[in-house]
Order: structure tokens, then C-alpha cells, then sequence
């Protein structure tokens, strides 16, 4: 599998944003493949960035990730119980990042599925509904649960371990358990959940596929991208 490295992260973070839409995001759980297609990203993009948690160049430890080389992880809780993934991107020390927010679950299914359930049954996925399948991974915090992505995976590097994202290659092919949703066009819209950041909050720096099933939100008014 091609594991994509610093010198994708490491450049302009809305393209990188972009860019990751199609990749799939990989985690190994008691020796086996588990994860699916990112379908939805949000860019952060730190200093001047009044959603961005470094606004205004702030450094607390729980930031302290996102001044680290691109490619580091920033796994930070909300609520005191879920967890979001993001990955640093830019040069070291120029605080920005990209929030994965939604994937398409297309491999160890039924592992994501004990994950999100708690349903110990053999083949869970196919016992599912459809409602309950498109709310598996549909969402930041239910695609850590899906992966239990926690924070051991807070500030460390998404190659060489047990959690990182990988090109679409014959070898992911491989892996893939069902048939992938439609995708559509990749659109950009406003962020979520960020009314506080001011003129931040109607920022495009969402993107997504228009016809993924996955996609947490679809705004009524996206902007459609040229590629």
C-alpha cells in the first residue's frame, strides 16, 4: 500500500484537504486491516483561523501537536467522551490541519460494526439496517469510535504504525468488502458546528463527495469545485 508521507502533507492545507477525499484512512485492530474512504474533510487553518484551536498563535498542551511536522496526528476529545482526528499539515510549527470528518466503511466491516454496536454477533454488517450502516462512520467522533481511534494515537506520526492513510491502490482494492456508494462531484461549504468563530464560520473550508451516503451534513447551497 502507498502510505501517504510528510511531503503530502506538508503543503498548502486546503489542497491537502482536498486532496485527501478518496484516500483511505487505515487502522490495524488485533492484526487486521480496518477502515474505508475518506468522503469528508475540514481545513483549520491555525493562527488567523477563529475556529482553528492555535487562533491567535495559542500553545497549550493540548494544542502542542499541531506546531509538529505535517503528518502528525491531533486526536483531541469533546464532551469528555468522543474523539476527533485530525492531521497537521503545512511546515513545522505553522499551527494547521485538516479534520477528517466522515469515511465510507469498506474494510473489516464487521469489526466496525462490534465497534459501533456493541453487537457481538458473527457477519454484524449484514445484519444492520441501512440506517444503522450510513450512521457507522457518518460523523468525526463515530468514525473514531468505528476505528477506536483514541488518545494513544494523539501526536504521532500516520506512517509506520497502527494508524495511517493510504492511496487507492490495487492493494486496497484487495481489502475492500462491499461495493463503494456513489460519490458524485466534490463541493466545498461552510464548517460545522463552529457558529462562535465569527466571520470563520462561513469560511468554505468543508469538502465532500455530493452523493456519498457518509457525508455527515450536505449543505443546500454548495460550491461546486472545477476538479
Amino acid at each position: 500500500m502507498k502510505v501517504l508521507r510528510e511531503d503530502f502533507y506538508g503543503r498548502d492545507t486546503l489542497t491537502v484537504a482536498r486532496e485527501l477525499l478518496g484516500k483511505y484512512l487505515i487502522r490495524i485492530i488485533d492484526g487486521k486491516y480496518v477502515g474505508g474512504k475518506i468522503v469528508e474533510t475540514e481545513g483549520y487553518l491555525g493562527v488567523n483561523d477563529k475556529a482553528a484551536h492555535a487562533y491567535g498563535g495559542k500553545v497549550t498542551e493540548r494544542v502542542k501537536p499541531m506546531y509538529e511536522r505535517a503528518g502528525t496526528s491531533y486526536v483531541y476529545s469533546i464532551y469528555g467522551m468522543y474523539y476527533c482526528l485530525n492531521t497537521i499539515t503545512e511546515k513545522e510549527g505553522i499551527p494547521q490541519g485538516v479534520l477528517i470528518r466522515a469515511i465510507e466503511p469498506l474494510i473489516g466491516l464487521d469489526k466496525i460494526s462490534i465497534n459501533r454496536t456493541k453487537k457481538k454477533d458473527e457477519k454484524t454488517f449484514e445484519r444492520l439496517t441501512k440506517k444503522e450502516r450510513l450512521n457507522l462512520t457518518s460523523g468525526p467522533s463515530k468514525l473514531c469510535l468505528a476505528l477506536d481511534i483514541d488518545k494513544r494515537f494523539n501526536n504521532v506520526l500516520l506512517w509506520g504504525g497502527e494508524l495511517f492513510i493510504v492511496d487507492n491502490d490495487d492493494e486496497v482494492k484487495k481489502l475492500i468488502e462491499k461495493e463503494a456508494e456513489p460519490c458524485g462531484r466534490i463541493v466545498k461549504s461552510k464548517r460545522i458546528g463552529i457558529d462562535y468563530a465569527e466571520e470563520a464560520r462561513d469560511f468554505l473550508y468543508r469538502f465532500y463527495y455530493e452523493e456519498n451516503p457518509y457525508v455527515s451534513v450536505k449543505d443546500k447551497k454548495p460550491v461546486y469545485l472545477d476538479v
